[in-house]
């Protein structure tokens, strides 16, 4: 029988064939939003961004077309949600790192992964460190992340980027609006790159401060509030 309608595949894209042997980047989706602070229902948002990738149908499916510069719908593969502790934000965090580590980059797989809200980070950064030894971090985002303990957690979504420079790990910030005077004694002694809103850095300045390696993490309140407002913590 014909069917009437078409079924999606619930997965990046909407790709029918999906080959995880084929595949460069493999798309993490990550459901958590447990150290939200203002609002939650980031954890809705990795659903959200696959469900509405599949509109980008002109671009992938069949036709295999570039949809970034150098990759195909071919390139792409969506993982199972990746489910991590609830109970606590280390625990969560570690859950990540073990997850991107044995199922992205022991197969010499790109990560993308979708949040969910900013703490999960730490746990790709985690895992990219070790296969990466020179890695730095470009991050777009409103806050800069850096305060050392928040709401008696140092795993906060608050918290992330220290957790990162704590490392050594060479950072570029973009779009910063927002930081206490705790966050700028803590850039004085560590001194990552940050370029403050509005508008963007030179590029040539932005990668003064990274090295070969680079993870990229965009928080979406890097966005001006009257663009995106569905965030944790609007900027």
């Amino acid at each position: 029988m014909k069917k009437l309608y078409e079924t999606w595949p619930f997965n990046f894209g909407a790709i029918h064939k999906q080959d995880f042997k084929q595949a460069k980047i493999v798309v993490a989706p990550v459901p958590y939003d447990s150290t939200s602070s203002f609002k939650g229902g980031m954890r809705e948002g990795p659903q959200a961004i696959i469900e509405n990738s599949r509109y980008l149908d002109e671009l992938l499916g069949d036709k295999e077309a570039d949809v970034l510069i150098g990759v195909k719908s071919t390139d792409i593969f969506t993982l199972d949600e990746i489910v991590v502790s609830r109970n606590s934000a280390k625990e969560a965090v570690d859950g990540v790192e073990q997850a991107i580590a044995g199922e992205v980059l022991a197969h010499n797989k790109i990560p993308l992964m979708l949040g969910g809200e900013h703490s999960i980070t730490l746990g790709a950064v985690n895992a990219m460190k070790k296969k990466y030894p020179d890695l730095s971090v470009m991050q777009f985002d409103a806050h800069t992340d850096l305060i050392d303990e928040y709401e008696g957690s140092k795993y906060s979504h608050a918290c992330v980027m220290r957790r990162v420079m704590e490392q050594g790990i060479k950072t570029v910030q973009i779009g910063i609006r927002n930081m206490n005077t705790e966050v700028a004694d803590f850039i004085k002694s560590h001194k990552p790159l940050i370029f403050e809103a509005p508008g963007l850095p030179p590029i040539e300045k932005a990668l003064k401060g990274l090295t070969k390696n680079v993870y990229l993490t965009f928080d979406l309140d890097a966005f001006d509030p009257s663009i995106m407002p569905s965030t944790g913590t609007p900027g």
